[in-house]
Order: structure tokens, then sequence, then C-alpha cells
């Protein structure tokens, strides 16, 4: 196995090849892309329904990214975007990511360093291994939202978007019990409709009776679109490698890699990120690092 090193991949030029020809067939085009950028400046201008804190063309290019270049989509998702940010406030505003620790250190959620077969990044719950008295549903979501701020910063990311696996094994009431219909769709949120990050599969495994009751609290949130990109896999590890290489997940699920805690995501924000540009777009969302 290569040594994996927890770093973001920031520029184009880490881009590969393969991914910069999909990047066209989603719709960008290098010789236009100046002009669509100025367009959708000049869209959301006209419509005034939400103030970006920027408009640079960097900033503006993950939203195209994430819809595929359609101005009006974009302009949707960036409205939602901070919508959720002006009702979430405490999510960002003030939030210290290295204060985050005690999320990483239950094992809650992480992110691979690596990536799949089709250069996604994988997002993973084990919501069995939470204890609610000791991390709140409130931090989980901070946690989140710094993993999701963190890879939509990636051009790799943004034009392929990320995986999720909910691992539902140990799953109980007592975490029941916290996922009300307002978690539930803030969730959604995240994941599918007001991140400048695509999510282009859920899987859930080794899920239980009580993952029933569970999905019915999700389902009224989730579209047609999304449904389809949602699979359950149970125990069968050999139904979730027909989608992700097994070359390319943790042992636990039948590949090859060791666990990567979360905790060392904090890690690299503090000793790569100190005073660059990834931590000034962060402070600029809310986020202290001080």
């Amino acid at each position: 196995m290569p040594t994996i090193e927890h770093k973001l991949n920031i520029t184009e030029e880490e881009v590969p090849e393969h991914i910069r020809r999909l990047a066209q067939e989603q719709g960008e085009c290098p010789s236009s892309k100046d002009k669509v950028i100025e367009q959708f400046r000049n869209y959301i201008l006209e419509h005034n329904e939400c103030q970006p804190h920027r408009s640079d063309a960097k900033y503006l290019e993950k939203f195209l990214r994430a819809r595929y270049w359609k101005i009006e989509n974009s302009y949707k998702l960036l409205c939602s975007y901070y919508r959720f940010r002006e009702q979430n406030k405490s999510f960002y505003e003030k939030v210290r990511p290295l204060d985050l620790r005690h999320v990483g250190q239950s094992d809650i959620l992480t992110v691979t360093p690596y990536r799949d077969q089709h250069g996604h990044r994988i997002l993973i719950y084990r919501f069995g291994l939470w204890r609610p008295n000791q991390v709140t549903v409130d931090d989980i979501f901070r946690a989140t939202i710094v993993l999701q701020e963190l890879g939509s910063l990636e051009p790799i990311s943004q034009i392929v978007g990320g995986v999720g696996i909910f691992d539902l094994k140990d799953l109980g009431l007592e975490h029941i019990l916290h996922l009300s219909p307002s978690v539930a769709q803030k969730m959604i949120a995240l994941l599918v409709t007001s991140m400048p990050i695509r999510t282009s599969a859920l899987h859930i495994v080794n899920q239980n009776w009580v993952f029933n009751a569970a999905f019915k609290i999700f389902k009224p949130f989730l579209n047609a679109a999304m449904r389809e990109k949602l699979y359950i896999h149970g125990s069968d590890m050999t139904s979730l490698h027909k989608h992700i290489n097994p070359e390319h997940l943790p042992k636990r699920y039948g590949g090859l890699h060791e666990d990567y805690s979360y905790t060392l995501w904090l890690d690299m924000l503090k000793e790569q990120c100190s005073g660059n540009s990834i931590q000034k777009d962060m402070e600029q969302l809310g986020f202290i690092f001080d």
C-alpha cells in the first residue's frame, strides 16, 4: 500500500486528465468558462435573492460545477446554501474546528484521505458508535460541515462529488430518539440540496430493524433523484464492491485500508493550513483557528 497522506488537492494542476475530460462532459468548457462565470455573477446581481460573501471566479466556479454549469440551477444551489447558513448560524459562526476533536475520537464520522476509482472521497458515518450524552447532534453537523467545506475547495471533488457510507451497525433506539424530522432535513440539506459539492451516492450497510424507523424519518426529504442514488447493502459487502472497488475501502468493508480518524484531518488543518489560503477561506465562513 502506498503511504496515505491527509492532504487537500486545492489546485487545478492536480486535476487528472480523465477528470478534466469528465468536467467537459458535464458542461465545463475551458474556452468559455470565464464568460459563463461572468454571466453567473451578473445573474446573482440581477436576481438579488441572496448575497454571497464572495463573488470571485474561484468561489463561484464550485457552485457551477456542482450543478453542471447550468446558471439557474447553480443560483438555486447558491441561495439554498446561504439560507442554510442563515438558518443554522451556530454551525459556522465562532465554531473552532480544532475543538471538534472529541467527535473524531468517537469515530462517528470521517472522510477518507484517499479516493475511490472514480475520484470520490468517501464520507463514512458509524452511527452505532454515537453516544448522544457525549457528542451532540449539533457537533456532528459542525464536524460534517467542516469536511464538506474543505472538500468543496478541491477542484477534483467539485467535479466528481463525493460518496457516503452510513454504517448502521449497533444503531439503537437511543439514537432514533435524537433523529427528529428537523435533524433529518438538515442532514439531507448537507448531503443533497445545500452544499456546493454533489453527493454521487449514499450506501447503507449493516442496517438492522431500527433502520426502518430511521428511514421513515428521512424518506420524505429524499427527492426522486436522490432515491435513485441510495443503495442498501445490509452486511453483503460484495454488493458494496459493485459500486466502490475494495482497493478503495477500509478493511471493515472488505477493503484494504486501515481506518483513518477524523482527528487526522484536524491535525492537517493545524499543521499544514496555518495562515494559508485554506484557513483564510474557512475563516471567511465564520470558523475560528486562533
